[in-house]
């Protein structure tokens, strides 16, 4: 297998939320505007803890530097 360049990360811009409802439940929306372009994330309630835990280890190993 050959070894691939690593895309550069977007960089956000704009981050908007909002929350969407219908007879299956509750959806968040996390829409990033980033300099490549616009991101739309659905998530759950289980998605969304996950992106908390993530974004809890990227604070604490930010803390460090």
């Amino acid at each position: 297998m050959k070894r691939r360049q690593k895309a550069s990360p977007f960089v956000p811009t704009e981050i908007h939320v909002a929350t969407v409802k219908d007879d299956a439940g509750a959806l968040g929306i996390l829409s990033i505007h980033t300099t490549e372009g616009l991101l739309d994330i659905a998530l759950d309630r289980q998605a969304a803890e996950a992106i908390i835990n993530a974004i809890g280890s990227i604070r604490a190993k930010l803390a460090e530097v």
